[in-house]
Protein backbone atom coordinates (compact mmCIF):
# COMPACT_ATOMS: atom_id res chain seq x y z
CA UNK A 1 0.00 0.00 0.00
CA UNK A 2 3.13 2.37 0.11
CA UNK A 3 3.72 2.23 -3.27
CA UNK A 4 -0.47 3.30 -3.64
CA UNK A 5 0.11 5.97 -1.52
CA UNK A 6 3.23 6.94 -3.08
CA UNK A 7 1.58 7.30 -6.66
CA UNK A 8 -1.80 8.96 -4.87
CA UNK A 9 0.65 11.75 -4.27
CA UNK A 10 2.06 12.01 -7.40
CA UNK A 11 -1.37 12.30 -9.05
CA UNK A 12 -2.68 14.78 -6.20
CA UNK A 13 -0.12 16.84 -6.78
CA UNK A 14 0.50 16.63 -10.86
CA UNK A 15 -3.46 17.41 -10.76
CA UNK A 16 -3.02 20.31 -8.62
CA UNK A 17 -0.79 21.79 -10.33
CA UNK A 18 -3.09 21.93 -13.52
CA UNK A 19 -6.09 23.18 -11.15
CA UNK A 20 -4.17 26.25 -10.11
CA UNK A 21 -2.82 27.01 -13.72
CA UNK A 22 -5.43 26.28 -15.71
CA UNK A 23 -7.39 29.35 -14.42
CA UNK A 24 -4.55 31.36 -14.51
CA UNK A 25 -4.76 30.65 -17.85
CA UNK A 26 -8.08 32.04 -18.21
CA UNK A 27 -7.42 35.33 -16.52
CA UNK A 28 -5.12 35.65 -19.25
CA UNK A 29 -7.65 34.61 -21.68
CA UNK A 30 -10.12 37.08 -20.18
CA UNK A 31 -7.47 40.60 -20.23
CA UNK A 32 -6.50 39.58 -24.09
CA UNK A 33 -7.02 41.37 -26.87
CA UNK A 34 -4.99 40.24 -29.05
CA UNK A 35 -6.05 37.17 -31.34
CA UNK A 36 -2.77 35.55 -31.94
CA UNK A 37 -2.31 35.68 -28.15
CA UNK A 38 -5.89 34.50 -27.61
CA UNK A 39 -4.79 31.82 -29.52
CA UNK A 40 -2.01 30.14 -27.87
CA UNK A 41 -3.65 30.66 -24.62
CA UNK A 42 -6.32 28.99 -25.60
CA UNK A 43 -3.95 26.16 -27.28
CA UNK A 44 -2.45 26.17 -23.89
CA UNK A 45 -5.39 25.47 -21.71
CA UNK A 46 -6.80 23.01 -23.90
CA UNK A 47 -3.72 20.76 -24.15
CA UNK A 48 -3.21 21.53 -20.13
CA UNK A 49 -7.09 20.18 -19.46
CA UNK A 50 -6.20 17.11 -21.67
CA UNK A 51 -3.49 16.70 -19.16
CA UNK A 52 -5.39 17.08 -16.26
CA UNK A 53 -8.10 14.57 -16.87
CA UNK A 54 -6.15 11.59 -16.70
CA UNK A 55 -4.30 12.91 -13.53
CA UNK A 56 -7.79 13.11 -11.70
CA UNK A 57 -8.96 9.59 -12.72
CA UNK A 58 -5.39 8.57 -11.65
CA UNK A 59 -5.85 10.52 -8.56
CA UNK A 60 -9.31 8.99 -7.82
CA UNK A 61 -8.60 5.48 -8.90
CA UNK A 62 -5.65 5.69 -6.31
CA UNK A 63 -7.29 7.03 -3.59
CA UNK A 64 -10.44 4.61 -4.25
CA UNK A 65 -7.53 1.93 -3.64
CA UNK A 66 -6.56 3.41 -0.31
CA UNK A 67 -9.81 3.96 0.55
CA UNK A 68 -10.76 0.17 -0.20
CA UNK A 69 -7.98 -1.40 1.32
CA UNK A 70 -8.19 0.73 5.01
CA UNK A 71 -12.17 0.12 4.93
CA UNK A 72 -14.72 2.53 6.01
CA UNK A 73 -14.41 2.58 10.10
CA UNK A 74 -16.36 3.88 12.35
CA UNK A 75 -15.27 6.89 13.84
CA UNK A 76 -13.85 8.20 10.60
CA UNK A 77 -15.59 10.89 9.96
CA UNK A 78 -12.99 12.71 8.55
CA UNK A 79 -12.56 9.93 5.32
CA UNK A 80 -15.95 10.89 4.45
CA UNK A 81 -15.42 14.86 4.67
CA UNK A 82 -12.20 14.68 2.64
CA UNK A 83 -14.53 12.60 -0.14
CA UNK A 84 -17.47 15.12 -0.13
CA UNK A 85 -14.59 17.71 -0.55
CA UNK A 86 -12.80 15.75 -3.56
CA UNK A 87 -16.31 15.33 -5.21
CA UNK A 88 -16.73 19.06 -5.03
CA UNK A 89 -12.92 18.93 -6.26
CA UNK A 90 -14.20 17.08 -9.72
CA UNK A 91 -17.58 18.86 -9.95
CA UNK A 92 -14.60 22.27 -10.03
CA UNK A 93 -12.86 20.33 -12.58
CA UNK A 94 -15.87 19.62 -15.08
CA UNK A 95 -16.52 23.71 -14.35
CA UNK A 96 -12.68 24.29 -15.62
CA UNK A 97 -14.27 22.48 -18.67
CA UNK A 98 -17.23 24.38 -19.44
CA UNK A 99 -15.29 27.30 -18.85
CA UNK A 100 -12.77 26.44 -21.85
CA UNK A 101 -15.97 25.41 -24.02
CA UNK A 102 -17.09 29.28 -23.72
CA UNK A 103 -13.66 30.71 -24.18
CA UNK A 104 -13.05 28.39 -27.08
CA UNK A 105 -16.36 29.18 -28.62
CA UNK A 106 -15.88 32.87 -27.72
CA UNK A 107 -18.28 33.61 -25.24
CA UNK A 108 -16.76 33.83 -21.96
CA UNK A 109 -19.33 35.98 -19.88
CA UNK A 110 -16.53 36.78 -17.08
CA UNK A 111 -13.94 39.12 -15.89
CA UNK A 112 -10.28 38.51 -15.24
CA UNK A 113 -11.10 39.43 -11.55
CA UNK A 114 -13.48 36.78 -11.72
CA UNK A 115 -11.27 34.49 -12.65
CA UNK A 116 -8.85 35.18 -9.95
CA UNK A 117 -11.49 34.67 -7.28
CA UNK A 118 -12.36 31.67 -9.01
CA UNK A 119 -8.20 30.66 -8.74
CA UNK A 120 -8.77 30.40 -5.35
CA UNK A 121 -11.23 27.57 -4.83
CA UNK A 122 -8.52 24.75 -5.17
CA UNK A 123 -6.33 26.26 -2.72
CA UNK A 124 -9.04 26.23 -0.21
CA UNK A 125 -10.19 22.76 -1.20
CA UNK A 126 -6.54 21.33 -1.00
CA UNK A 127 -6.18 23.22 2.54
CA UNK A 128 -9.32 21.34 4.10
CA UNK A 129 -8.37 17.88 2.54
CA UNK A 130 -4.85 18.72 4.44
CA UNK A 131 -6.32 19.46 7.35
CA UNK A 132 -8.63 16.58 7.50
CA UNK A 133 -5.76 14.01 6.20
CA UNK A 134 -3.52 14.98 8.67
CA UNK A 135 -5.57 16.18 11.53
CA UNK A 136 -8.47 13.51 10.95
CA UNK A 137 -10.49 15.93 13.56
CA UNK A 138 -13.30 13.25 13.61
Amino acid sequence: MLWTKVFHILFVTSWFAGLFYLPRIYVNLAQSQEPAATTVLLGMAKRLYRFMFPLAVLTIATGLVLFLYYGIGTGQGWIHAKLLLVAILVIYHVWCGRLLQHFQAGTNRHSHVYYRWFNEIPVLLLLLVLILVVLKPF
